[in-house]
């Protein structure tokens, strides 16, 4: 399904309800399956966490993830201890291209049973679940901080817990955190002192809980790039939110400051308004190695509000749903930007130059065609394949519509 988006205006003071962190949901979905006694609220509804879920109770040898690379890493990590259990962890065209070899050597070197049944260190893989009786691991942690949280995730059910040390500068620590907070938040001790995190082994029956998942921050990003090319004095509400959040992508309150735009936080709500119009020579610097999912919006609402633009820490990018650095310089160009990328980082020049009209191109990744539909504020655009946005945000076309956008 391809939309247009006509030149929009936004209904002013809005509410919006977003659906629970995929994050946070897909992690604690893995430790229910660990410890049944856990409840949880709020779980996101994306296509990601259903298939988390799926996987989860699946009794089928054969496991098809699709798309969802958070669940094929944490899911290889899960499978690895189910004893007995023979498993093949598939996916899409795409994901058989995304690197898991440095889980995947982890895993073996706490004693998993895992063999690849294509390509040398991608999937699909077979494993055979065993008990894992190694404790400790080395980890490069440059790369991808799923790898680390799928080692953490299961580490309370090794027999003797795990030892973890990260060599190299370490990526995404927010989310490394939040799989920390969420397993002391359970009753799992663990620490995490200068390059080396402990897990130990949780010998007790944990007390009947329910844990309810924050809604998702690099949903709300999409709000925040909205506002910020609306006018001055435009407002929306958006639900449920925590001043003290787990999510990396939290830093958007303050990154879209210099967007001229306030984050007011009230009854586990957030309101995001316009004050001010940015100075047309600002030049936004920033280092998102933390929060590497939100680069795609920023670069689209600095193109739209014509200011230049330079990001770091965006390794990551290029094994995601697609190479990201490469496909938003070929969109943004197709709009009329200049754009600069190298294999971490992302320079957009200043540009009054908008081409309408313009077709863009989504490659199998939720978050192109989420990021790009607020400049239908600016231009007319169409989005490709835009049911894409199934994968983390289901609901983003309707919501979009009830806001005043006008799609076809």
């Amino acid at each position: 399904m391809d939309i247009r988006i006509q030149k929009s205006k936004l209904h002013n003071h809005q509410k919006i309800q977003i659906t629970g962190s995929k994050s946070e949901s897909n992690r604690l979905l893995l430790l229910q399956a660990l410890y049944p006694q856990i409840s949880i609220n709020n779980v996101s509804n994306s296509d990601d966490s259903v298939l988390m879920q799926n996987a989860l109770v699946s009794e089928d040898e054969l496991i098809d993830i699709h798309h969802a690379g958070t669940a094929m890493r944490f899911l290889t990590a899960y499978f690895a201890i189910q004893k007995g259990r023979e498993t093949i962890l598939t996916g899409s065209p795409r994901m058989k291209e995304r690197p898991i070899k440095i889980l995947v050597d982890a895993l073996k070197m706490l004693g998993a049973d895992i063999t690849y049944l294509e390509n040398d260190g991608f999937p699909p893989i077979k494993i055979v679940g065993s008990e894992l009786t190694k404790h400790k691991v080395t980890l490069q942690a440059n790369v991808s901080s799923q790898y680390i949280s799928a080692l953490l995730l299961i580490a309370s059910k090794l027999e003797n817990g795990l030892e973890l040390t990260l060599k190299g500068k370490i990526t995404s620590v927010p989310y490394i955190n939040m799989t920390l907070s969420l397993l002391q938040s359970i009753g799992v001790e663990t620490s995490f002192i200068e390059n080396t995190i402990t897990v130990k082994p949780q010998t007790t029956n944990l007390k009947p809980q329910t844990l309810t998942v924050e809604s998702d921050w690099s949903s709300a990003s999409y709000f925040y790039s909205l506002i910020a090319l609306s006018p001055v004095g435009t407002e929306i509400t958006i639900a449920a939110y925590k001043d003290k959040s787990l999510q990396g992508d939290s830093v958007l309150a303050t990154i879209y400051k210099e967007f001229g735009i306030t984050t007011t936080f009230k009854d586990e709500s957030i309101r995001l308004q316009k004050i001010s119009n940015p100075d047309k020579k600002l030049k936004v610097e920033l280092d998102l190695k933390n929060a590497p999912d939100i680069a795609q919006t920023i670069a689209v609402t600095a193109f739209g509000l014509g200011l230049e633009c330079y990001m770091i820490g965006l390794h990551t990018l290029k094994i995601k749903e697609t190479d990201r650095l490469v496909a938003l310089k070929t969109e943004l160009e197709k709009l009329g930007a200049q754009v600069e990328i190298t294999d971490l980082s992302l320079h957009l020049q200043p540009s009054e130059n908008r081409n309408s009209n313009i077709k863009i191109a989504t490659y199998n990744d939720h978050r192109m065609a989420m990021a790009f539909a607020p400049l239908g504020l600016k231009v007319p655009i169409d989005i490709e394949n835009a049911d894409v946005v199934s994968k983390s945000y289901p609901q983003f076309w309707e919501d979009f519509k009830s806001i005043g956008f006008n799609l076809k």
